[in-house]
Formats: structure tokens, sequence, C-alpha cells
């Protein structure tokens, strides 16, 4: 294990701000882990865990040891006629994991095809696209105390899931960093393809037969890739802002002003596109210096090179503040600001 002091985390994070980080290390196991956390307490130092570096801002040095998290592991545990459970380490990338669950015939994940980041923080963020959430097929997962350095394992019913919500963004925030992930899959493929350009772009690859996972795995990868900008060309965190959650008075009052709002129900509530919102709102395109709004779809904020973290920072506030006097609604930030 090799402790590095005021380390570049420009290639660490995929806005790709120049920030420096005290302390940073590598980890490999979970006995590094502990090993790392030790120092940290010895130093009293904060830890800040880091996966991809796709869903968090930097807004400035980092006066703590990052804890660059690489457990690798990929693994079938059981295997029954309905079901598959399998392994992955923290350190995994994402979208490779989807990939490979579909080689061993394991189904239920396609829908979140190339989601940016590590499985690390996919719990965290209760990651969701195309009418699938991660809970849909978590079994349990394993996290060190970041106090204690002890290993401990969490039910579906701790982790507390909610939309793009976890108890590790609530109660347990900045309390635990994951180490492995378990899930429980399909044995067999059971569509989900309830999203009208999911439908067009199968349709297109495979007329009226039934596709299989890979191929919804591709369209799912060839229709994010159309609305999202590749963040090595082109800085960016995916959607910037969650899709507000509201009452069915409140989707009344604005769909009188606005024939064409886009909304989905949410079990009692609804749940209002945020990037329509901020579209609507004139600010799809829109650029303020070094940073904007994503030409193709407003949700995403970018940074069109060599920008500073308040420069994203006040963006996001102008764009909060706009959507909030056009529509009268409040949107909330997706990334984690560090």
């Amino acid at each position: 294990m090799n402790i590095v002091e005021n380390y570049s985390l420009k290639s660490r994070n995929t806005f790709g701000f120049q920030v420096l980080a005290r302390y940073f290390v590598e980890i490999t196991s979970i006995e590094q882990l502990q090993e790392a956390l030790a120092f940290a307490r010895e130093q009293k130092l904060d830890c800040v865990p880091l996966g991809g570096g796709s869903n968090l801002v930097l807004s400035g040095h980092i006066e703590a040891l990052v804890i660059a998290v690489n457990l690798r592991e990929r693994s079938v545990l059981e295997r029954s006629d309905d079901a598959v459970l399998i392994r992955a380490g923290a350190g995994e990338n994402w979208h490779e994991l989807v990939r490979w669950t579909l080689t061993e015939q394991a189904y239920g994940l396609e829908n979140l095809s190339l989601i940016p980041g590590h499985v690390g923080a996919a719990p965290i963020q209760n990651i969701g696209a195309y009418g699938v959430e991660l809970k849909d097929f978590f079994a349990s997962l394993e996290a060190v105390d970041i106090h204690s350095g002890e290993l401990r394992h969490f039910s579906l019913e701790e982790c507390r899931f909610g939309y793009r919500d976890s108890v590790f963004k609530q109660a347990l925030r900045d309390r635990f960093i994951i180490t492995s992930v378990n899930f429980r899959l399909s044995a067999r493929l059971q569509p989900k393809l309830g999203y009208g350009q999911l439908q067009q772009e199968l349709a297109q690859r495979c007329g009226r037969r039934s596709p299989t996972g890979m191929e919804i795995s591709e369209a799912v990868a060839d229709v994010r890739m159309q609305k999202l900008p590749d963040p090595n060309v082109l800085g960016n965190a995916g959607s910037f802002f969650k899709n507000p959650i509201v009452s069915a008075d409140i989707v009344a009052r604005l769909r009188a002003e606005f024939p064409d709002l886009v909304a989905f129900p949410f079990g009692e509530q609804w749940k209002l596109a945020a990037g329509w919102l901020i579209d609507k709102a004139g600010l799809r395109g829109y650029r303020e210096g070094r940073v904007g709004t994503w030409q193709h779809q407003a949700l995403v904020l970018v940074n069109h090179g060599d920008a500073e973290p308040e420069e994203l920072l006040h963006l996001a506030e102008v764009i909060q503040q706009k959507v909030k006097v056009v529509f009268g609604v409040a949107l909330e930030m997706e990334p984690r600001v560090y």
C-alpha cells in the first residue's frame, strides 16, 4: 500500500477538475482498506472513498485521505432453475459487470447498461434507468466501518433504498466504504421495455422477434450514448439533477399551463422529467464561460475545458433558480459535492 501526498485527481473525476488530495491511496484488498483507515485515524484525517469519479463534484482541494477502491471480483455464488446469485467487488466497472452477467445467463441488469461508475457506488445511489432500479435485484452487500475498520453485512431491508437514495446517503452517510455487492438475478430473461425510445431502438435491431439480453444491453447503451456526451471528450457527470417527485395537485397546475408536461406516475405522486423542465426553461445548450448544459440533453452539465468547480456549481444554482421561477419546482443535485 502506497500513500501519496498532494495527488492530482484530475484524471479520476469525470468533470476533469484539477483538484489535489492531501493524501491518496489505491487499495486492492480489504486488509489494505483497513490499514488505510487506521492511518487516517492516526493522522486524524477524514476519508473520501473514490470509485469511477462519475457521480461527484470535487469543489476544491481535498484535505483528507482519498481512498481509490479497486476491489475486483466477479463470481457466481449460487445457481438454480429460477435465480442466479452473483458477487461483485466494489472496484468493478459497472457496465462491464452488466455485460458479464449476461454472458453468465443471469438477467435483470441489462436496462442499467452503460451507467458510468463502479459497483461500490451503485447501491449508495440506488442507480436506475428505463424502469429498473438496482434494488430490484439487490441481495446484500458488505462494507467496512470507517471508524472501527470492521466488516459488516447489510441486507436489502437495512439499505433502506429509495428513489436515488439509500441509508448510505442518509443515516450512515460517510460511515461505511462498500467492498462488495451481491445480486439475485433471474435465470430467465424477462425484458422490461416500457420506454418508447428503447422500444424503437430494439424494433430497428430485432424486428418482431424477441430481443436477447445482450441486444437489450446494446440498445440501452446506444440510447444512452445519444443522450450523454463521452466524459473523455467533454467533462460531465451524466444526469446532474434528480427528477423531482411532486404531488398530483402540482402536476395538474403545471399541465394547465404546460400541456406538454412530461410526468410519470410514481406511487401516489408523480415524477417530473428534470431535463424537460430545464429545456422548457430555455436552458438547453446554455453556456456560462467554460461550463454549460449539453446541447442534446439539458440535464447534463458539461465542462467545456479547464473550468473551475465553482463555475459549475454557480451554473447549477442558476438552473435551479430559473426552474423554480418558471415552474415552482425545486431541483436537487444528483452528484455528491466534496
